[in-house]
């Protein structure tokens, strides 16, 4: 099945993370990005190395099935679901729309998810840190005392050259600021623009994911507030 957006044709299975088929490996790299994209993140890698940086993917695309299994594992208490302070919350303690907020603040709603596109990345800067070093992928890290301070600086400065944004550069009150999280603007503004409510609603209702009732009875607010970027 195909969906429409503005000036694109988009199939459904990849803007739900169906299928892999529109993906092409990073040279060195396990993560996958879509084909359109990688010349230009390649291109961008190698500008960045030219200034004693190493932008490496951390994660890319993820299916549909591993944003569920996170989303599920977060909701029943396997997997910590964290405040803004790092620290746990008890997600049995809360009712359930408020569970499902606190998993979205930091986690997507499986079929929701931009990194199902294979235009999204999350990355780090590789020659910062040790080899052994365990990355967080918390906001501390690209701080002005963090170790990918540099890192976040040069994707200020010269991210969208090639065309990348960082759609989650603010903390807007839905999902919190992401440093790491850089976006192939050209492809993923039209799989935006073809993600809507009934097509989410859709995928979802079939689906075994845990919250279910709270997520449909409330995913106009949940779509305004956590999944639309502009």
């Amino acid at each position: 099945m195909v969906v429409h957006s503005n000036s694109a044709q988009i199939e459904i299975d990849e803007l739900f993370g169906l299928t892999d088929k529109h993906l092409a490996p990073i040279p060195d790299s396990a993560p996958r990005i879509h084909r359109l994209a990688l010349n230009a993140f390649v291109e961008m890698q190698n500008a960045a190395q030219l200034d004693g940086i190493q932008i490496s993917p951390a994660s890319a695309y993820r299916s549909f099935d591993q944003q569920l299994a996170i989303w599920n594992a977060k909701a029943i208490g396997q997997r910590d679901c964290l405040d803004d302070n790092g620290n746990c919350i008890d997600i049995k303690s809360l009712t359930d729309l408020d569970a499902v907020k606190a998993i979205m603040r930091f986690s997507a709603l499986p079929g929701a998810s931009r990194h199902h596109w294979g235009t999204d990345l999350d990355v780090y800067d590789a020659t910062a840190v040790a080899d052994d070093y365990r990355l967080q992928l918390v906001e501390s890290e690209y701080s002005a005392s963090g170790p990918f301070a540099k890192l976040d600086y040069w994707l200020n400065q010269n991210a969208a050259k090639f065309g990348f944004s960082r759609p989650y550069a603010e903390d807007r009150g839905g999902i919190a600021a992401e440093a790491w999280h850089i976006s192939y603007a050209p492809l993923a503004r039209e799989y935006e623009l073809a993600l809507d409510l009934d097509l989410l609603a859709d995928r979802l209702q079939p689906v075994n994911l845990e919250l279910k009732l709270a997520v449909l009875n409330n995913l106009q607010y949940l779509f305004e507030r956590y999944i639309q970027i502009t």
